[in-house]
């Protein structure tokens, strides 16, 4: 039995079963929980610090059935998949060039501008409660008209007293604005 799972296994893994039968074992089952935990997916969409269109990645479960495929940026990898992203690639590099050229005009109507939150404060000049990135997009939505969604703000120090802060804005995975909020 153990011969036919080495089979499956990597070369590595056999020059060890030869010489420590019990490292061997362990290495097995460390193999078999990663292979468990992790899963193979093509990427449909230019992540940052992820990886690019049409690139086959190792992420974990959770991260690839609730974030990656629920969101069709990725494809499970199987033989099917491969092939038609494959075909479809210079398609969505496409589009991912146009979504790009719009992050660009976004960025330039919207960088090194001032936005005013009026909230209240103390005498400290600390503000009751904090600004979060909904009311921020609310802000931008309202004074410029270009819809942002609050997951794509990053402020760059909590917002919790008065003063000028600024505030990172991810428009695509190579184009970030910067903005100011007072």
């Amino acid at each position: 039995m153990l011969l036919k799972m080495v089979k499956f296994y990597p070369q590595e893994l056999q020059t060890l079963a030869k010489k420590n039968r019990e490292s061997y074992l362990c290495q097995l089952k460390e193999l078999e929980i990663w292979l468990y935990y992790n899963m193979k997916v093509i990427l449909l969409e230019n992540l940052k610090r992820i990886g690019s269109i049409g690139e086959i990645i190792d992420v974990r479960r959770g991260y690839a059935r609730n974030f990656l495929i629920a969101n069709k940026k990725a494809l499970y990898a199987s033989k099917e998949n491969i092939n038609e992203v494959e075909k479809i690639k210079t398609q969505l590099s496409k589009k991912d060039n146009e979504k790009k050229l719009e992050a660009k005009k976004i960025a330039e109507k919207i960088k090194n501008k001032e936005f005013l939150v009026k909230k209240l404060s103390t005498e400290n000049k600390e503000l009751y409660g904090s600004v979060k990135p909904t009311e921020i997009s609310k802000l931008i939505k309202e004074k410029e008209n270009i819809d942002i969604k609050p997951s794509m703000i990053q402020p760059v120090k909590e917002i919790k007293s008065l003063g000028r802060f600024k505030v990172k804005i991810s428009l695509h995975s190579e184009i970030d604005a910067e903005i100011l909020i007072v």
